[in-house]
């Protein structure tokens, strides 16, 4: 007897629709599993027959051969083995031919027949909708999260004896608590509110970190300790707008893809990821050997990476960030597999100017080891940032200045302006202006445009840099609500790119 079961496997952050094949034959007792299966997906055998056994089921004692199409696909996880048991049950007559019929099943068992949640079901489901498989029976956790997906039909499943009798309509279908999708409800539980007025002085910096907020910036910040460099990047999310409905959904996807546990809602906040300085290559852009995993660059995507102690980070590490911060995606290869991951961050980086990292009447290092140190920064690396200021301690005089809050209406407002600017174009903000088309998008006077290339000719700018100067410029006017580009914004955003030395 052969029974087929529509499930789904996770490939890097995306949904996999797979065919589970059971095929119950008479022969000596065996169990096979073939089409790529991982580790988990081979050990399931033994948890499947527990269930089957513990929910009051036979197991046949028989010859199983279980195939997970597409073949050529690599299977991982345990998310496959609701669906087995279900094939097991119809392949020996002991569900009714026709009740999996257009219903697509996830979920992990436990031994004692319990259906237990997925890691990336929003992901596994909307692929599943994607292919024309609406209706979805997923474990009981996991039914607030993959009810997110609009167009999907969704029923729980508490435990694989009530699977059964709700598939023959025995029982009534378990309920769950509807996710919260109102983009009113505020920030994440457990966001630190920390807020830009508790940073005294520092008002040149206060300005360009909301010029980054504003038009998605990358942003370097270098000092000497206790300057308020880590307190202004740490600050930098209070004035971020949120996400608009579309970006919250695909950024809930990932980071539940990802195994991040689902707070009960999408997360309209942007995410803030914040690696320790050892952290490796892997784990920055992500990667893996069996199953390609994303790396914190994938689950800062429409938010912002912070890192902090940039100088300290593994040269090969920041290097490899270079390509996602030009492309704004991923690109891993591995023998007979190859993923792209979304890779839509703002980089905010801190760093000091020297080994011991006092000031300068103070420092005692050497030129040699002044000049490894900022070695370990390439050139290539330090280009890519739009925004680049040297941070200086405050003065026992200074005050404080306004609120994250009066901040944040004008970056809301200034981003506001950007996406009606680029609405029939396929990016939203001022930083991910191409550079081929930063001069026709921000056109300037003829006086302006001979500004801007004074600007260019005495730095010595590469194309990169020249393109950078005018896209901040750009944000410089939006945030003054202003409709050109002016001399004096050029100016200022020239300012706010210095030279790290």
């Amino acid at each position: 007897m052969l029974a087929a079961v529509s499930s789904a496997t996770l490939t890097g952050v995306d949904g996999q629709p797979v065919t589970v094949e059971v095929h119950v034959s008479s022969g000596l007792p065996a169990y096979q599993v073939v089409g790529l299966p991982d580790t988990a997906v081979r050990e399931s055998r033994e948890r499947v027959r527990a269930a089957v056994l513990s929910s009051g089921l036979q197991w046949p004692m028989q010859r199983i051969t279980v195939n997970l199409a597409p073949g050529a696909v690599r299977k991982t996880g345990s998310g496959l083995e609701l669906a087995v048991a279900l094939g097991v049950l119809a392949a020996s007559e002991q569900l009714p031919t026709g009740v999996l019929d257009g219903v697509a099943v996830l979920g992990e068992l436990g031994l004692d027949g319990s259906v237990r949640p997925v890691p990336g079901a929003l992901a596994l489901v909307d692929s599943l909708t994607r292919a024309g498989r609406p209706s979805v029976v997923v474990p009981i956790a996991n039914a607030a999260e993959a009810e997110l997906v609009g167009d999907a039909h969704v029923r729980a499943a508490r435990d694989l004896g009530e699977l059964r009798a709700c598939l023959q309509g025995e029982e009534a279908w378990p309920d769950w608590d509807p996710p919260l999708v109102d983009p009113d409800a505020g920030l994440d539980a457990d966001d630190d509110l920390a807020d830009l007025a508790e940073v005294r002085g520092l008002t040149f910096a206060r300005g360009v970190l909301e010029v980054a907020a504003a038009g998605g910036h990358h942003l370097l910040m270098w000092g000497p300790p206790g300057t308020g460099k880590t307190m202004l990047a740490r600050r930098l999310p209070t004035i971020l707008a949120p996400l608009e409905s579309a970006e919250a959904l695909e950024v809930t996807r990932i980071h539940s893809a990802a195994g991040q546990p689902f707070r009960g809602r999408l997360l309209h906040s942007r995410p803030v990821r914040a690696p320790h300085h050892t952290a490796s290559t892997a784990a920055l852009v992500g990667g893996g050997s069996t199953r390609l995993r994303p790396g914190e660059v994938t689950l800062a995507h429409r938010g912002v990476l912070f890192l902090d102690e940039l100088g300290e980070f593994a040269p090969s590490a920041l290097d490899a960030l270079r390509q996602p911060l030009e492309e704004r995606v991923v690109r891993i290869s591995r023998q007979g597999m190859s993923l792209a991951f979304p890779a839509s961050f703002q980089l905010v980086a801190c760093t000091n100017p020297c080994p011991c990292g006092r000031v300068p009447a103070e420092c005692c290092c050497t030129e040699p080891a002044k000049a490894r140190y900022r070695r370990r920064l390439s050139a290539p690396l330090v280009d890519r940032f739009d925004l680049r200021i040297a941070v200086s301690a405050p003065l026992a005089s200074d005050v404080v200045g306004e609120s994250s809050a009066t901040a944040r209406e004008r970056v809301v407002a200034a981003v506001a302006r950007q996406r009606a600017r680029y609405a029939d174009w396929p990016w939203s903000c001022n930083a991910h202006v191409p550079a081929g088309a930063v001069a026709r998008l921000v056109p300037l006077d003829t006086d302006v445009e001979c500004e801007w290339h004074r600007l260019v000719e005495e730095r010595m700018l590469t194309g990169r840099g020249a393109a950078r100067i005018l896209r901040v410029a750009r944000t410089v006017a939006d945030l003054a609500d202003a409709p050109d580009v002016t001399a004096e914004h050029l100016g200022l955003a020239a300012h706010m790119r210095e030279d790290l030395s």
